[in-house]
């Protein structure tokens, strides 16, 4: 039985005020296994409490645990459903090490297609976006362990995210950067982690009008807010602002000494004006100043008992003040190697496949080529990197799978993506990294040879993105986009699968067959890819980000992105994704729309009607000789409203349905009211009256039938 508020508060009074301080910032834990730590008071009983990283799965120095998809490719599933089960997994596994919270899901929207973190986060799109965080929140705190959505808010790149101010409207924050927030917190989320940036001129660990008059005030947030390592900027600016928590509350130093952190990962990089200022945020600041603090009035009493209650309300939430936590733990179960199998598969888009090239047979003689084939592609760099006890790389899977020969070529050398966590320099890495299996060594001429002797060429291509660096342009490193154009010009059938943080260009996606975006799938890359390529499971993804040039993204000026003179301008407004593209018209056309995805089985679509003013239903048939699943969606365009700019569409809806061969079902879908609304500065959330055009289709720019509901 979790205690009472009332409880909770007598606890709090019986406190000193050095207990009470030594509960709001961190500490080095002595078992080694916590990313954050606070070590409790035993004198009354209150227990350590431990943070563990995520949200590609549990992060525990030195141990394993199932590395899941990237977040990306969770979300390319449209299944919330799915996400929900991730995140009881992800809590069951953090309860089996021992760890209380989970500092996850990843919440900040792709805006800027070039940030070395989208990986970890969902969409473009708020509606998605909030769909999912709510999931996997509700699923990690369904298991008695806190959700920590981040990075709370407007972190939507990694240049200079300590000190760049995101310049953004009230508007484009309450539409797009904050609905994720507010899901996660309806949902129960048991803490939120705040940015490394400013907004509007503020770090955020100091922003008082959205931490605590948005947050904590307006949606009623009884959780505790924690600080991003080494974001506090000020002790009393932050404590009055309302952060509670201050993350790690040790120097830079013991950071190093006690989690393992390569001294030159560039998000540490002290005295460097692109990443921290020297001694300004690697020292802690509530554990050196926040008594005398409190002691000299600058920081109120009771705004400290505040923290306290809030840290030690949600460790009664879940059972920790009364030893009743700690059932219900499991490490790298059957259960859990599924559910990974199965997100991968499932996230797994099919971008283009002319003349069926897919899937294939099970005797085509196959040519793999790549750089990465022969090792799983786990994820990104950074925080969420997870070492799982099992992988599969694409090379086994498929070798598995197949009844013809698979013959290996790397074509390049290997890309490594770089880890804060590795001992070794990254130029041993990349010397490591030059064995490939059977001795082979990269030569785009004996890919090229290759590919010519098979049935057919599988090309596994993918980028290198990271947590602390933004990628400088959208190709492929490595002479991998060279590397494909070789292979497409001697083999007779070519497939592109390619592994990537985000959007990518594909300049030579015209002399291809197929392409296939499978994201970062985790630890059952390998197996989640065959199934696929051999149309065992349908590829049933679908695009939550626009890929499109690069010039044509709306953060391709230098103001909005990475920013002059450390602010980075959301002049674009609400226009972010696809937004932008169907504002741009024939200039802003995508190469692949946000929503597209292919499918190995055809559908059709019958008419729409509405079923009263907040969903609608359509007819969808199979109209196939093989079972498949589709992902309808729902977009709603505006009445026009003079003096007022509105995007074309909005995603209110969407639901993935299995559909066997010729059968027809008829799908209801709910429509968010996010969609019907826009932010006034003056009049707050608005609903315009009149018409509402509800299109449903299969992406942004493939639209099937339509219907109207009023307002």
């Amino acid at each position: 039985m979790a205690l009472s508020d009332t409880d909770v508060a007598d606890v709090v009074d019986s406190l000193s005020l050095d207990e009470k301080c030594s509960l709001v910032y961190g500490a080095v834990d002595p078992e080694g296994t916590a990313t954050g730590y606070v070590p409790g008071v035993p004198r009354l009983d209150i227990p350590e409490l431990r943070l563990a990283d995520g949200p590609l799965g549990i992060r525990i120095p030195g141990r394993s645990s199932t590395a899941f998809p990237a977040s990306i490719a969770v979300a390319a599933t449209f299944d919330p459903e799915l996400a929900r089960r991730q995140g009881v997994a992800m809590a069951r596994e953090a309860k089996a090490s021992g760890q209380h919270a989970v500092l996850g899901p990843g919440l900040n929207l792709v805006r800027v297609p070039n940030c070395g973190r989208n990986f970890e986060y969902y969409s473009e799109d708020p509606v998605v976006t909030a769909d999912f965080a709510a999931a996997v929140v509700e699923g990690i705190q369904s298991e008695d362990v806190l959700a920590t959505p981040k990075h709370y808010v407007a972190n939507n790149q990694e240049t200079k995210r300590l000190v760049v101010s995101a310049e953004v409207g009230e508007r484009a924050l309450r539409e797009l950067y904050l609905p994720g927030f507010e899901a996660a917190v309806e949902a129960g989320a048991g803490s939120v982690m705040t940015a490394y940036n400013r907004v509007n001129g503020t770090h955020m660990s100091d922003h008082r009008r959205l931490v605590t008059e948005v947050l904590k005030d307006e949606w009623g947030f009884d959780g505790y807010v924690v600080s991003d390592w080494f974001g506090t900027a000020s002790a009393v600016g932050a404590a009055t602002a309302g952060l509670d928590l201050e993350m790690p509350g040790i120097s830079l130093e013991a950071l190093h000494e006690a989690f393992g952190i390569d001294p030159d990962a560039e998000m540490l990089e002290e005295g460097d004006d692109e990443s921290i200022p020297a001694g300004e945020t690697t020292t802690p600041k509530f554990a050196t100043e926040l008594k005398s603090a409190v002691e000299s009035g600058a920081v109120p009493a009771d705004r400290l008992d505040d923290m306290v209650a809030r840290i030690l309300g949600q460790m009664a939430r879940i059972g920790l003040l009364d030893g009743e936590w700690g059932d219900g733990g499991a490490l790298d179960t059957p259960e859990h190697r599924d559910l990974a199998e199965t997100l991968a598969a499932r996230g797994t888009v099919l971008l283009k496949n002319d003349d069926g090239a897919l899937p294939l047979s099970d005797d085509d003689d196959v040519a793999l080529v790549g750089p990465g084939v022969a090792e799983a592609m786990l994820g990104g760099g950074g925080s969420s990197e997870v070492t799982p006890a099992r992988e599969v790389s694409a090379l086994e899977g498929i070798r598995t799978r197949t009844d013809g020969s698979v013959a290996f070529e790397p074509g390049v050398e290997r890309v490594v993506t770089p880890s804060f966590f590795d001992d070794e320099s990254a130029d041993a890495d990349a010397d490591a990294a030059a064995d490939f299996p059977g001795g082979k060594t990269p030569d785009v001429d004996a890919a090229a040879d290759c590919a010519r002797e098979a049935d057919v060429a599988v090309v596994v291509v993918r980028d290198a993105t990271t947590e602390g660096a933004d990628r400088e342009t959208l190709r492929l490193p490595g002479g991998q986009d060279e590397l494909v154009a070789a292979v497409a010009d001697a083999a007779d059938r070519t497939v592109v699968v390619v592994q990537s943080g985000g959007p990518v260009a594909l300049p030579w996606r015209d002399s291809v067959d197929a392409i296939v975006e499978s994201w970062y799938p985790g630890q059952a890359d390998g197996d989640a890819l065959a199934s696929v390529l051999y149309g065992d499971a349908d590829p049933a993804g679908r695009l939550p980000v626009t890929f499109a040039p690069e010039g044509s993204y709306p953060t391709n000026a230098e103001e909005r992105f990475p920013g002059v003179d450390d602010e980075a301008r959301y002049d674009e407004g609400v226009f972010v994704g696809y937004r932008h593209f169907d504002a741009a018209g024939s200039d802003g056309e995508p190469t692949y729309p946000f929503g597209h995805g292919l499918s190995y089985a055809t559908f059709e679509y019958g008419e729409t009607e509405a079923r009263g003013d907040d969903a609608v239903a359509v007819e969808v048939t199979n109209a196939s000789d093989r079972d498949g699943r589709e992902v309808v969606q729902a977009y709603v365009r505006p009445p026009t409203v003079a003096g007022v700019e509105r995007p074309t569409r909005e995603l209110a809806g969407y639901a993935a349905v299995e559909l066997v061969a010729d059968e027809t079902e008829t799908v209801e879908l709910s429509l968010s009211e996010h969609a019907f609304r826009r932010y006034d500065d003056s009049e707050g959330w608005t609903v315009d009256a009149g018409e509402y055009v509800v299109e449903v289709g299969r992406s942004s720019r493939d639209v099937r039938a339509e219907t109207t509901v009023s307002r």
